[in-house]
């Protein structure tokens, strides 16, 4: 038996299954350090691993995204008059292709998924989902996907569609395990017949186990029964796994000038040190990448894997460019966030690492079905509640790691830290600039679906058939307490990435997340605008040419307010939104923007602005037994809001949070097609909640004092 220490977290039994402890005859045999579970009879060494060269990391000034582009192609003419101030107008293209027809240079919004795997990866073919690339890219496109259980003829029972299709969207699977799950899955493989193999393909939890294990140890190593010298050729074999997403992705892409479906190469490097969270979802600006993906095996820390990135993609000559996008910082007790800068030796190293750390990871998924990463009520370091902040908690119970650094976030247990949420990762970022000279942390925000069924973007709440296959195929699995699943009851659907783009083109996309004009929703196309300046009109909302205007005289989401002019007291931001008009948004009821900044005495802090809220909104309620809604709400929302405690000599970050009408949890929906006596204890279960408010989020508006 395995002894789980007592930290005061309710739900750490609950979590054993999820944080990948199998038996003990597991844990010996593959002789993996996992303090978290063997009660610090391994410890963390402060020395790094020999495959990430941590004090020997190498940081060049990474060439702008204009430098990796074929020079032989030029930008696309605007039929509108634009500004050449307003960036973003003109798309440098870095591959052939038909401009599109819907071009707008004062943007357009597209709504997408960069958070999907398929059966490629080893957490999801155990749970019989035999999708590929493929599949999850028809789906996208609107076509239907079939889900386990399967048939005899190894086809899915259950049937999924999107009621509307996406716009763009990235698969990405687990680079780590391309090789091996191809090996044990395909009757052909010199591995097959293996024992490791024959278990694998028993499938269900104890199957992620024995794959998910070494992910913990923070020097992984691959499997010598599948990988050894009497073994697969394991980089062979990755790379026709990787060679077959890549040919998935350049199939479904649209380069007509409908532009109706844009993909992207991507991959998720999935290292968990300590059971805590490290995962970043990589995704490509074209076709021109790497021979293979950086796994945790071939890097164990980010750092190694951004300079992987920097030699194998942004130094080359080949016009390829990349993101990383870090994801569930709610997991990372405290680690994903935290700011360090190794090898530094100085203050200018140390802000040329941030600015280089800062190049790699311009954006950050907020939300997916592990739960929201916004804010956390109860944290020491952040006093002060904001009623939206207890949204959607996969851990609603937690220790404070206050200052520190925990592990096991990846199973549910350890400490949570403020370092975990995103409201409190961007004041560290002033403080850090405010340190340094360079913010490490200046980051835009999404969202995405981490579906493990090639479900991209299935986020409706009133049809959601889970994340996970199998293992979501009745009622009692889907509504079960954590263990089961990774999230049970306490999972759901997801999100969706927004981008603010002149038009729906790899390129177009790429530059517009390279710039932060993004934004991320729970599920709902919200439409939300934001604009920072210093002399907006006071009546911009509804005028002719508001938008315009916008963009001539301020920056949008994502942007730093240029320098105050002399005349100007405070600066002022547009914040605008329109609701999602079908059956899967609600009336809007608030629009917000939360302010971030820190003091004098460095203490943190921010507040929460109501700017606009729907006159009803005392009276919205939901029926949660036919889930009918009894308010009218907003359909759309707009002012010109001045912050009214600006000080010009104290450093602030501003973005904006869209909140709807109340409407029904995807779990009360399931309960309420479910006869009474067929329903699952935790339909009746006053812990879960029934009602819940979607949002979407903007990406941030930087102030910085002029010096």
């Amino acid at each position: 038996m395995l002894y789980l220490p007592d930290n005061g977290d309710q739900t750490s039994t609950q979590w054993l299954p999820y944080a990948m402890v199998g038996s003990m005859t597991r844990t010996v045999r593959y002789s993996f350090c996992l303090p978290l579970i063997l009660s610090c009879i391994c410890c963390e060494s402060d020395e790094p691993s020999p495959t990430s060269s941590r004090n020997e990391l190498e940081i060049t000034a990474p060439s702008s995204p204009d430098q990796h582009s074929s020079a032989d192609l030029e930008p696309a003419s605007d039929a509108a008059v634009v500004p050449e101030s307003i960036a973003g107008t003109d798309v440098v293209y870095t591959e052939s292709r038909e401009e599109c027809a819907g071009r707008n240079p004062y943007r357009n919004a597209y709504f997408g998924d960069l958070h999907v795997h398929t059966g490629l990866s080893f957490d999801a073919w155990t749970y019989d989902i035999r999708v590929r690339p493929r599949d999850a890219y028809r789906f996208a496109s609107g076509e239907e996907l079939r889900l386990p259980p399967l048939d005899e003829n190894g086809e899915g029972t259950r049937i999924a569609k999107l009621l509307r299709p996406l716009d763009f969207v990235a698969v990405t699977d687990h680079a780590e395990y391309l090789a091996e799950i191809r090996g044990c899955t395909d009757p052909d493989s010199e591995v097959y017949a293996r024992p490791m193999c024959v278990e694998y393909r028993i499938g269900g939890q104890d199957s992620v186990y024995q794959f998910g294990l070494p992910l913990a140890d923070t020097a992984p190593v691959r499997f010598e029964e599948l990988c050894g010298d009497t073994g697969m050729d394991c980089p062979a074999v990755s790379a026709g796994v990787w060679s077959e997403i890549q040919e998935a992705a350049e199939t479904f892409y649209d380069r007509t000038e409908a532009c109706r479906l844009t993909t992207f190469v991507a991959y998720e490097y999935s290292g968990s040190p300590l059971v805590r969270n490290a995962h970043r979802n990589v995704i490509f600006r074209n076709k021109n990448v790497p021979a293979l993906p950086t796994t945790y095996f071939d890097q164990s820390d980010v750092w190694g894997l951004w300079q992987r990135l920097q030699v194998e993609c942004l130094d080359g000559d080949n016009g390829c460019d990349v993101l990383a996008i870090p994801h569930n910082s709610n997991w990372s007790n405290g680690a994903m966030f935290t700011p360090e800068y190794p090898g530094a030796e100085s203050l200018e190293q140390e802000k040329e690492r941030a600015e280089f750390r800062l190049r790699m990871e311009p954006i950050v998924e907020i939300f997916q079905h592990k739960g929201d990463a916004e804010c956390k009520n109860g944290l020491e370091a952040f006093m002060g509640g904001d009623e939206y902040c207890d949204f959607e908690k996969l851990r609603p119970v937690f220790d404070d790691c206050k200052d520190g650094v925990g592990f096991g976030g990846n199973a549910g247990i350890g400490c949570m830290s403020w370092r975990d949420f995103y409201r409190y990762v961007l004041i560290d970022g002033l403080k850090e600039e405010g340190r340094m000279g360079a913010n490490p942390f200046k980051l835009g925000v999404i969202a995405g679906t981490d579906t493990h069924a090639g479900l991209a973007g299935n986020t409706a709440e009133a049809t959601y058939p889970g994340h996970l296959g199998i293992q979501d195929a009745s009622p009692d699995d889907r509504m079960a307490r954590p263990g089961a699943t990774p999230g049970g009851v306490l999972e759901n659907p997801g999100g969706l990435t927004g981008v603010w783009s002149v038009e729906n083109s790899r390129d177009a996309l790429f530059e517009a997340m390279r710039r932060r004009e993004v934004f991320g929703t729970t599920g709902p196309r919200i439409l939300p605008r934001f604009f920072g300046g210093w002399g907006f009109a006071a009546d911009s909302c509804g005028a002719s040419g508001w938008l315009e205007a916008a963009y001539q005289q301020g920056v949008p989401m994502g942007g730093d307010l240029p320098v105050a002019p002399s005349n100007a007291a405070a600066p002022t931001f547009i914040v605008q939104a329109d609701r999602d008009a079908t059956d899967e948004g609600a009336p809007l009821a608030r629009v917000q923007v939360i302010k971030g900044w820190v003091d004098g005495d460095g203490t943190k802090r921010s507040k929460v602005f109501d700017v606009v809220v729907a006159d009803d909104i005392d009276t919205m309620s939901v029926d949660t037994q036919t889930c009918t809604r009894t308010a009218v709400g907003m359909d759309t929302a707009c002012r010109v809001w001045t912050d009214p405690e600006f000080d010009p000599s104290v450093a602030a970050v501003y973005y904006a949070r869209i909140i709807e009408a109340p409407s029904c949890r995807w779990s009360t929906y399931l309960c309420n097609t479910l006869p009474a006596d067929q329903q699952p204890e935790t339909c009746t279960d006053t812990d879960i909640r029934k009602v819940i408010h979607e949002r979407a989020w903007t990406s941030p508006i930087w102030y910085t004092p002029s010096s």
